[in-house]
């Protein structure tokens, strides 16, 4: 598949964070050529490429799988529901939005409340989380009998290509590292490299990053690429603090990253002809990388970022040639360290 393929495999599925079992499904089938896949026991998807054994260095690649969405957390003597965020919402995009219920039964379209601008005291109040209420169009009754309390929502949209090529989609964080990360082990998969290879697609990134922490621990990996979303430049943005699409994977560089990594992807980028940017983070990353990097004993990481306008949106807007080129700056990157007598970092 081509990384545009992909994408839209990836963010067709659903995968809020606790549930991403239809996301998984689909990355499982897509990685399974390349490896023996297994779950671990809270969510992630793991596949193992390579094994060179326990005295190898062992790298491994990473992105998280899960998605923003909601969960039911009371449903009214209306039938109308009360939701709690899973991941950070922006809340003043929800008003008047479309959604759909995950339910066991299958899928139950609602829609945000919202007061009319004619009764609306304060036109500039965004409510709070615990003060939306979702329509489904039922009773209490049908709604108890049809809804269990904890079923994910997500956002009723639909990966869109846009004029120009750009894919707009309310998953692509971080569907489409799933995609770059699943292009490289592709890419990788039947090169001679002397390391052990492993793939964790990791569950909960957006409640906290459980998934990738456990999963490292799993594994143990010594060396960590992990590819998220970042930054991507809109008219109403900070230039400094974003990528600009189509320009490459953001390499960054934060105290949590290992340096050697940093600059071997740099110079790796220059040697390949492959663009890149770079994104400073002073402290946290605010990815899994912060995660995997504590996991055991610790594990160097390196992190590429893909640039993305409107996160935590139904409407994220990526470039699909961003997503190859971070998959061939990790494939470039990992055959020129662990590639046949190359020296390890």
């Amino acid at each position: 598949m081509t990384a545009k393929e992909l994408i839209l495999k990836l963010t067709g599925a659903a995968g809020v964070a606790g549930c991403e079992e239809q996301a998984v499904q689909a990355a499982r089938e897509l990685l399974a050529p390349y490896g023996s896949c297994e779950l671990t026991p809270l969510g992630s998807l793991v596949c193992r490429v390579k094994s060179a054994g326990p005295e190898k260095p062992h790298l491994m690649l990473t992105a998280h799988i899960d998605q923003i969405g909601m969960a039911v957390t009371h449903i009214d003597e209306k039938g109308f529901l009360r939701v709690g965020n899973c991941g950070g919402i922006d809340r003043s995009m929800l008003l008047s939005s479309q959604l759909l219920v995950h339910t066991a039964s299958g899928l139950l379209p609602g829609v945000v409340c919202t007061i009319p601008p004619h009764l609306n005291p304060d036109e500039n109040k965004i409510p709070k989380m615990e003060e939306f209420a979702v329509d489904v169009g039922l009773s209490a009754e049908d709604a108890r009998r049809r809804i269990s309390l904890g079923d994910r929502i997500t956002f009723d949209a639909v990966p869109a290509e846009l004029a120009g090529g750009k894919l707009c989609s309310p998953a692509a964080d971080d569907r489409a590292g799933c995609a770059s990360v699943i292009l490289a082990a592709q890419a990788l998969a039947a090169c001679p490299l002397d390391c052990s290879l492993s793939v964790l697609l990791a569950s909960m990134e957006e409640t906290g990053g459980a998934g990738a922490r456990t999963g490292a621990n799993l594994l143990s990996p010594t060396h960590a690429i992990a590819v998220d979303v970042s930054f991507g430049d809109t008219p109403d943005t900070p230039k400094h603090q974003c990528g600009v699409l189509g320009k490459g994977p953001m390499v960054g560089i934060a105290p949590i990253l290992d340096q050697g990594m940093f600059s071997g992807m740099k110079a790796c980028a220059e040697r390949h002809g492959i663009p890149y940017q770079v994104e400073v983070m002073s402290r946290r990353t605010g990815t899994d990388a912060d995660s995997v990097a504590v996991s055991g004993a610790g594990v160097r990481c390196a992190l590429l970022s893909i640039p993305l306008r409107y996160m935590h949106t139904p409407i994220e807007l990526i470039e699909p040639s961003d997503v190859q080129l971070t998959a061939d700056l990790i494939a470039a990157y990992v055959k020129d360290t662990f590639g046949g007598n190359a020296d390890a970092v």
